[in-house]
């Protein structure tokens, strides 16, 4: 069965349904004289103390980097 992607409007959306499980995500703008090593620590301290996984990053023409962080939402099921 495919899925209309006009359903979705948001790509977080589309790839949640598509995977079957769900993540929550972060959205972080370093801007560019930031140097890579910086930027670096910064997202291994999200990663190590958050539990946050590094999903995309895109570095703009003027040099700012966009990161978007992921990381699995855990649901609690209730036993009797």
């Amino acid at each position: 069965m495919a899925r209309d992607p006009s359903q979705f409007p948001d790509l977080a959306a589309r790839r949640a349904a598509r995977s079957g499980m769900e993540w929550e995500f972060d959205r972080v703008t370093y801007p560019r004289d930031f140097s890579r090593g910086a930027v670096t620590r910064l997202l291994t301290d999200r990663a190590e103390h958050g539990g946050w996984e590094l999903d995309r990053v895109r570095i703009t023409p003027d040099g700012t980097r966009r990161v978007v962080l992921r990381r699995r939402i855990i649901r609690a099921v209730r036993t009797a």
